[in-house]
């Protein structure tokens, strides 16, 4: 049997997270996956980097980034430190809106 294709190269993005194979497979799956929120201040943005940010494991492996690492960076963030502040703040400019 085939592993689905969001666990697969061939459904990831080089960049981070996954392309648009990976969350149809993802879907087939069960899962509601949807594309990453590279700027503004989306709530679903804040969510993310704020989970990520705080997410144990190293951001380079081997003097590469890892998974982890180009996710934040596809998601506007260029390290866990960074994923938790601006998670913060788009938080607190939303919580400002209401």
């Amino acid at each position: 049997m085939k592993t689905p294709a969001y666990a697969r190269k061939e459904g990831q993005n080089p960049k981070g997270g996954l392309n648009a194979k990976g969350r149809a497979a993802a879907k087939a799956a069960g899962m509601n996956l949807k594309p990453p929120v590279k700027s503004g201040d989306n709530p679903r943005r804040a969510s993310f980097l704020a989970r990520m940010g705080g997410n144990p494991g190293p951001e380079y492996k081997d003097g590469e980034p890892t998974r982890l690492l180009l996710s934040l960076r596809a998601w506007g963030a260029s390290s866990k430190a960074e994923a938790k502040e601006k998670a913060r703040k788009i938080s607190a400019r939303n919580k400002a809106r209401k």
